[in-house]
């Protein structure tokens, strides 16, 4: 090795996932061409728009992607004249992963069966390290265009990579793979051909197969969102699906339109049939790629709010310069229209779904809590978003809307009653149930991260409020309920006074309720206060002066009657307060305020009845 080659170590989360996209993803190998050339074009649309305000970085005329097949070498060669790397650029881009993690990419493969395996590959971003599926040694020489230097990566995928300067007469990228002995397919120009029109028949920079000296055109570079929808076929929308947004998945709706009059544009979008590994929650910003007179531009206009960021595709518009630049895009008129009529088309091909209980459930499971966050990012269209919203609920099975919910009210209901907590399994269950369970009234049950903050911003629905079922301020009474007794006139005021006594740093009240059947004690929130949920995140933020909860006591249970018969002796009952503070936060998900404590009381307990 010369003074001039450089060696480095990838990481070990890259040297992990490069052993399992060679060994794990065997199967479907023909992907690592649809990823390299994909890059390239990535390339030369971004060499393409630097150039319209820097003219030195113009493309050559004949600027395409080539593949080059080298039989006596046994080489497969990919080269563009895009932007080119820099030797940080490689470093960077080569070096390091980061947008997967390994460790998920790992327990994923152990979980997918052997047909969904390939679609990891897009799912998790491998991209360039696919190459290593073919290849037992893979290097990447590239000139940054507006650069004189030129770089040459390489690494056998074992570990290492090494750097050192090298020679490229125009800025882009050659990759040469040298591939495995099993790999003899892909130097048969046919098998290239079909591989290419299959995976990247519609991206735009022309592709080209060089066989004995020939170039041979693989793709047609058609503008699909340009061509009437009577003219294109299902399977064509699917590919240019998996193309645009590197999905193996079929699409779960498929909108193509073209917009005419004052404002004039074509719009291409999927939604995806599955959930990404790489979970959009994690990504706030719309990626639909903006085009203009079907040149790429920037997929960060946020075409899409963030709250349909997991929509995919092209939108493509004739009335916005070529030279637009991202600030002028956040100013310009034109480009709030067409988020307007994008985001409104959006919406309503939902509602026009939504009307297949079946088939949008499958939406829902997967981005139903990505749509949640539009009630309280978007005043404008939070009465549209409001009815397309489902849930799980205490009185039917499978999933429910807010108009089915109204259709079900009870006579003199006035108010929509939901309950929110972190586990979906123990909402079921929760004593903050049993009330409602017993007169019969349906509670709607939420368990998303973002069900604790848009209730109380949508407010009503249907002129109804939107109720916390902890918010302790619930009347129950007008609702008959055989299972609810009345209290038989045992008086607790005695009990109720030395709780609070006991339990005034932890709780802001305690009082007696009818809202308990088989538990002795349940937590509430003041009316004017956030709900149980709400005052939990605030806690756990560290701003616990969101207030404290409100401790109320089941009379009719035999626990509670025995303390207050303890009261009545005159008996001390600091113990047993702490303790049912504590399993009324159990209840609702929370830890007990001092676990050993708490283990240390419930020992004793059991000791005792031992």
């Amino acid at each position: 090795m010369s003074e001039t080659v450089e060696r480095h170590e990838f990481g070990a989360e890259v040297g992990r996932l490069l052993d399992l996209v060679v060994h794990a993803l065997y199967s479907d190998r023909e992907i690592f061409l649809r990823e390299l050339v994909a890059n390239a074009a990535d390339a030369v649309d971004r060499r393409r728009f630097e150039a319209l305000t820097d003219g030195s970085l113009a493309l050559p005329a004949d600027a395409k992607i080539r593949i080059v097949p080298d039989k006596a070498a046994r080489t497969l060669t990919i080269s563009d004249a895009g932007l080119g790397m820099s030797k940080q650029d490689l470093t960077q881009n080569l070096g390091t992963i980061a947008r997967s993690g390994t460790r998920a990419f790992s327990q994923s493969l152990s979980e997918a069966s052997a047909a969904d395996r390939p679609s990891l590959i897009g799912q998790f971003g491998v991209g360039f390290y696919s190459a290593f599926m073919v290849a037992d040694r893979v290097t990447v020489t590239s000139r940054r265009a507006g650069s004189d230097e030129a770089w040459a990566w390489a690494s056998e995928g074992q570990g290492s990579f090494t750097l050192e300067t090298a020679e490229r007469s125009e800025a882009g990228t050659d990759i040469v793979l040298h591939l495995k002995e099993d790999a003899d397919e892909y130097l048969e120009s046919y098998r290239l051909d079909h591989v290419v029109r299959k995976w990247a028949d519609h991206i735009t920079v022309p592709i080209a197969i060089v066989s004995e000296g020939k170039e041979e055109a693989a793709n047609q570079g058609t503008a699909l969102w340009r061509k009437p929808k009577s003219e294109v076929s299902e399977e064509q929308y699917t590919e240019f699906y998996r193309h645009v947004g590197f999905n193996f998945d079929k699409p779960w709706a498929t909108l193509h339109w073209r917009a005419e009059g004052a404002l004039e544009f074509s719009a291409l979008l999927f939604v995806p049939g599955m959930k990404p590994f790489q979970a959009v929650e994690g990504e706030r910003e719309s990626k639909v790629r903006l085009h203009v007179r079907r040149m790429f531009i920037t997929d960060e206009a946020t075409l899409l709010p963030s709250w349909l960021r997991f929509v995919q595709g092209v939108v493509d518009t004739e009335d916005l310069p070529l030279n637009v630049s991202r600030e002028m895009l956040q100013a310009t008129p034109v480009l709030t229209k067409i988020r307007r009529a994008v985001t409104g088309r959006v919406l309503s091909e939902l509602t026009s779904r939504a009307k297949d209980a079946e088939g949008y459930a499958t939406f829902w499971e997967n981005f139903g809590p990505v749509l949640k966050e539009g009630i309280y990012e978007d005043h404008e269209r939070r009465e549209e978003i409001a009815p397309l919203l489902r849930f799980r609920s205490s009185s039917v099975e499978g999933w429910t809307s807010l108009p089915d919910y109204v259709s079900r009210m009870k006579d003199g209901q006035e108010a929509i009653y939901y309950l929110v907590a972190d586990d979906a399994e123990a909402l079921t269950s929760s004593p903050q149930l049993e009330g409602f369970r017993a007169r019969g009234v349906e509670v709607l049950l939420l368990s998303d991260h973002v069900d604790a903050f848009w209730p109380d911003t949508l407010g009503r629905f249907s002129d109804r409020s939107l109720q916390s079922v902890t918010k302790g301020t619930i009347d129950l009474s007008k609702f008959a309920g055989e299972a609810v007794s009345e209290e038989d006139g045992a008086s607790i005021e005695k009990l109720v006074a030395a709780l609070k006594q006991s339990l005034s740093a932890d709780v802001s009240d305690v009082r007696s309720t009818d809202r308990l059947v088989e538990s002795a004690v349940v937590l509430s929130a003041s009316g004017s206060g956030p709900d149980l949920q709400m005052q939990r995140l605030l806690r756990r933020a560290g701003r616990g002066a969101a207030g404290q909860p409100v401790l109320e006591v089941n009379p009719r249970h035999p626990l509670i009657r025995a303390l207050a018969a303890r009261v009545e002796a005159e008996t001390d009952i600091g113990e047993e307060a702490g303790t049912l503070l504590d399993l009324a936060r159990i209840q609702d998900g929370d830890t007990p305020r001092d676990p050993v404590a708490f283990a240390r009381r419930v020992t004793a307990a059991l000791a005792t009845d031992a």
